[in-house]
């Protein structure tokens, strides 16, 4: 589950395009460290791990319809054509496939998931209560850095999600900060972010590129606005020019005046431990956090701040040389019903 989870975040960068085009061929090695935290990553296992301490690194191999993934010992091989996808394990040397309906499926279990957690936590939502809007910031900060050989220049990114009509303050909500650093152009780079808006085209709204998506779609439900904001940097970063070779990103939740005077409030009482119903954008992250007192809070950051999740993805190695073998299952392996 932690491994599929991260796949789903790093690969959701896109860009859109059309099926008329014909398609280049690219490798890439790529570094990921990942970690969320709170009430998702307890529930995904996430504290801790190599992928929040070490971070893991796996390949991505794109030639016309196909993609195919490899972390370790596992892969994930995507089918356009075919709308299959075929999960491999390299030691036991086997593969599932499950169509891209069978996706479909599971995603909507997930979301459904994810919703009665919320309810059965006293955190239920209220379905079209809230509209958001976003506040969007993109700049050259004027630094520059050698990243893996290529010369790079860094590009702040800033997303501020907040109830229609509210300040951030007054409603509470998210903030997602992105340190991206961007290279020269490298042929065949986009192909990767090429082939997954394609691919979640071909699953339909909702769906994230990359991995199997429930856990996306589980974190989604539990933080809304999360959805909406990658979106808006999948648009923003695929918009820059130059290749990323490291992005920095952090999302963080934000509680507004109330929640904050509510979640101190919760905090003094002893036994009873209710939590009453505090309603807007940054309701039930407020509650959520509002929980559990941080033991070495930031003192750096704003006290009605607390992290959703931190995100590095560096591209480590870049090949156009791709061959039919790079993305198909290995000859004699077998299927697992």
């Amino acid at each position: 589950m932690r491994r599929e989870f991260i796949k789903v975040l790093l690969l959701t960068f896109g860009l859109s395009a059309s099926a008329a085009v014909l398609w280049a061929e690219v490798k890439t090695e790529e570094k990921s460290q990942f970690k969320m935290e709170g009430m998702m990553g307890r529930m995904m296992g996430m504290f801790g791990g190599k992928a929040a301490k070490e971070g893991v690194v796996n390949t991505v191999a794109v030639k016309g319809n196909r993609r195919m993934t490899i972390t370790e010992n596992t892969g994930e091989l995507v089918d356009l054509s075919e709308e299959k996808i075929y999960n491999v394990d390299f030691k036991k040397k086997n593969y599932q496939v499950m169509t891209f309906e069978e996706m479909r499926r599971r995603l909507k279990e997930a979301q459904e998931q994810a919703a009665k957690a919320a309810k059965e936590g006293g955190e239920e939502r209220q379905p079209g209560e809230i509209q958001m809007e976003f506040d969007f910031s993109l700049k050259e900060t004027g630094q520059k850095r050698t990243i893996n050989g290529y010369d790079c220049r860094e590009v702040l990114m800033t997303i501020t999600g907040h109830e229609k009509g509210k300040s951030i303050d007054e409603s509470g909500g998210m903030v997602m900060t992105a340190h991206s650093w961007i290279g020269p152009d490298i042929p065949g780079i986009k192909e990767i972010s090429d082939f997954n808006m394609r691919y979640a085209k071909a699953l339909g709204e909702g769906f994230y590129p990359g991995g199997s998506g429930e856990q996306m779609a589980m974190a989604s439900a539990m933080y809304p606005g999360m959805k909406d904001m990658i979106g808006k940097m999948q648009t923003e970063n695929v918009n820059m020019e130059g290749a990323q070779i490291l992005t920095e990103m952090v999302m963080e939740s934000v509680r507004s005046k109330a929640q904050m005077a509510q979640a101190e409030k919760q905090e003094g009482d002893s036994s009873e431990g209710g939590i009453s119903s505090v309603r807007g954008l940054g309701g039930m992250l407020g509650r959520r956090l509002g929980r559990k007192k941080e033991a070495a809070p930031d003192p750096n950051k704003p006290a009605n701040r607390s992290t959703i999740l931190t995100m590095n993805h560096e591209l480590l190695k870049v090949s156009t040389d791709v061959s039919d073998a790079d993305v198909s299952i290995p000859e004699g392996f077998k299927e697992k019903k």
